[in-house]
């Protein structure tokens, strides 16, 4: 059974407006706090804020809150605000590898994970680094991603609850992510079902519920597009095409002349007008340089041109198995009409199930920051509805 208290008491409710100007900024520093459900780290975050005014500023007070955090024996603060100043450390700088081993050695003391629960699993040239969580007698198969810029150690505490309501879980960095695309070099592919399908193979999987969060929501649905040992799907949140979200990082007044040159593939003029842009936007700064960084990309323009990729409209109608579609009311990066199109798009599914989170349950934003034990309870009475009606099915046969 659902032990909801147990969740709400692992993570706050509430999105914070004022954590930074930069609305970027702030949506990373709730982002790490919600994870953390430490209230000193948001007292402290509040604290050093007017002092951050650019990446530099932000890397360095999150350093210095990082050790402070150490000393006073919180591990789990310490490794978020470690993971919070490696998220913009530039991959040139030494600084950035220090970190997340640091990072992920932190994690998996806080939350006792043995050497046994983590795999290196044999993929392309190198590896995907993978770990499994397994209950007594457990009841399904979870297998779980991440994104644009996942480190799959921090999203343990999910992990966690999901094992202790009974199932076997399965989590790993793919291509472009976390120790995969750090220590093996293995660029992020939109065939997605590739890396699942090793995942699968290894852990001698055939009946798996396959999660993907943010970016993960277009790589789970076009995993299950080609694998049907994948029988559940959950997009969190959905992700139908993800080149129109980087699209809505250029200005309103650009973006037509930017897509003009994008479609005439003038690839010296796409450059130009985003090294010029990446200047004044902090976001669009970040999110070219990871992007160019995961997908193993030279220039903008490439890497813009790789994205345009990760679209699930010719794969869709492929998918049929149980579909949960999860978007955010007010999501900053994933325009709401994702949702629909998605839905409309996934003619063949054998169940679909949409929900969107709201302002007033404090989960309107980006994978459900401000809110995320709502999310995971949602999840997991999907799944239990499911699974009750599989066995009626079954009965009535």
């Amino acid at each position: 059974m659902l032990n909801n208290k147990i969740i709400k008491e692992k993570f706050p409710v509430g999105f914070y407006n004022d954590l930074h100007q930069d609305f970027s900024i702030n949506f990373q520093m709730n982002r790490f706090y919600n994870w953390s459900n430490d209230e000193e780290m948001l007292k402290e975050m509040k604290k050093v804020s007017p002092y951050i005014h650019n990446y530099e500023d932000y890397i360095n007070k999150f350093l210095e809150l990082s050790e402070k955090a150490l000393k006073e024996g919180k591990k789990l603060r310490a490794a978020y605000y470690l993971r919070g100043a490696e998220f913009y450390i530039s991959e040139t700088d030494p600084k950035k590898q220090a970190c997340r081993k640091h990072f992920i050695s932190l994690m998996q003391e806080y939350f006792h994970v043995k050497d046994s629960q983590h795999y290196k699993v044999p993929y392309e040239n190198g590896f995907l680094s993978a770990y499994r969580f397994t209950p007594e007698a457990p009841k399904g198969t979870f297998v779980m991603f991440g994104g644009f810029d996942s480190y799959i150690e921090e999203i343990f505490s999910v992990a966690m609850i999901i094992k202790d309501e009974g199932y076997s879980v399965i989590c790993f960095d793919g291509p472009g992510q976390g120790a995969t695309i750090e220590d093996y070099k293995i660029s992020m592919t939109h065939e997605w079902e590739k890396p699942v399908k090793a995942i699968l193979d290894f852990f001698k999987t055939d009946d798996a519920t396959l999660f993907g969060l943010s970016l993960g929501g277009y790589l789970a649905i076009r995993a299950a597009a080609f694998e049907n040992r994948v029988k559940c799907v959950i997009a969190d949140d959905i992700c139908a095409d993800f080149y129109q979200i980087l699209l809505r990082q250029i200005p309103v007044n650009l973006r037509e002349e930017f897509q003009a040159l994008m479609l005439n593939q003038n690839d010296q003029e796409v450059n130009f007008l985003i090294k010029k842009l990446m200047k004044e936007s902090l976001m669009l700064e970040w999110a070219v340089n990871q992007g160019m960084h995961i997908t193993g990309t030279q220039t903008p323009y490439d890497f813009m041109s790789e994205m345009m990729l990760f679209n699930t409209k010719e794969i869709s109608a492929k998918v049929e198995q149980d579909v949960l579609l999860m978007a955010a009311q007010e999501d900053h990066y994933i325009p709401l009409n994702q949702l629909f199109e998605q839905s409309k798009s996934l003619i063949n599914v054998r169940s679909l199930t949409t929900r969107m989170f709201t302002r007033k349950e404090n989960a309107q934003n980006h994978c459900h920051v401000g809110n995320i034990g709502l999310s995971i309870e949602v999840i997991l009475n999907w799944l239990e509805q499911n699974s009750k009606q599989k066995t009626l099915l079954i009965n009535n046969l």
